[in-house]
């Protein structure tokens, strides 16, 4: 049975305003039930371990998916949300993928912590693929950091700078993603029109634009881990 490691944002609190944020529900929803009706079996871990904050935009109704009602007639599911492992102890050899979803918690928690960055590094090391969404691969900036030049020249994309300020948040948050990743070297790319869905793939990295790249994302990484299997 294939594992997959899925860490999520601990994070809530933004800048300059009331507004909270935390995980995008159906970023975490949508790969989810990929890979569970594929099969695999999920560990879910963040942080701070226990129950990670729920960004309350993403449980709007214009923005409910099919996985979020899913997950909310699902115990199982909800238990293991509300208890995440912490970091502490994690190790590739016990997983097959690595999957960070996003919501824009990872700006400021996953950005900066060393055991999701050497996570993110053992996976590589392992010849493992790791894949992120929409502000998830802000936790490769660590990683970035700790072996500057891993992402030089990578094809990635993420939530964009005009994402960004069609949602009102720029003022709000530590840095923008899409400048961050060009900063580390980045090849970055993202869809002609804001918030289609877009996936990139370069090598072991997988990486998807926004919300609705989440599901085909997850996608991404099985078909890159089956396509090992036939291999």
């Amino acid at each position: 049975m294939k594992r997959i490691l899925m860490i999520l944002t601990s994070h809530q609190q933004m800048e300059n305003t009331e507004s909270k944020t935390g995980v995008w529900l159906g970023e975490f929803t949508d790969p989810y039930y990929e890979f569970i009706d594929q099969g695999y079996q999920v560990t879910l871990a963040s942080p701070l371990g226990g129950k990670p904050p729920v960004d309350g935009m993403s449980e709007l109704t214009e923005n409910i998916t099919a996985s979020n009602r899913r997950f909310n007639d699902d115990e199982f599911a909800k238990q293991a949300f509300a208890r995440t492992h912490t970091l502490v102890g994690l190790s590739a050899s016990d997983f097959d993928a690595l999957f960070f979803p996003g919501g824009h918690g990872p700006l400021w928690d996953l950005a900066i912590d060393e055991l999701s960055g050497k996570l993110i590094l053992d996976f590589f090391y392992a010849n493992k693929p790791v894949a992120a969404v929409c502000h998830g691969p802000a936790a490769l900036v660590k990683a970035a950091e700790m072996v500057p030049g891993l992402l030089s020249g990578k094809r990635i994309t993420g939530f964009t700078n005009a994402e960004e300020t069609l949602v009102g948040r720029p003022g709000h948050i530590p840095f923008n993603l899409e400048d961050k990743l060009i900063a580390l070297g980045a090849d970055f790319k993202s869809a002609l029109v804001p918030f289609f869905s877009h996936v990139e793939i370069d090598g072991l990295l997988i990486t998807g634009q926004n919300p609705l790249s989440a599901g085909p994302a997850a996608q991404a990484l099985i078909d890159v881990l089956e396509n090992r299997m036939v291999d």
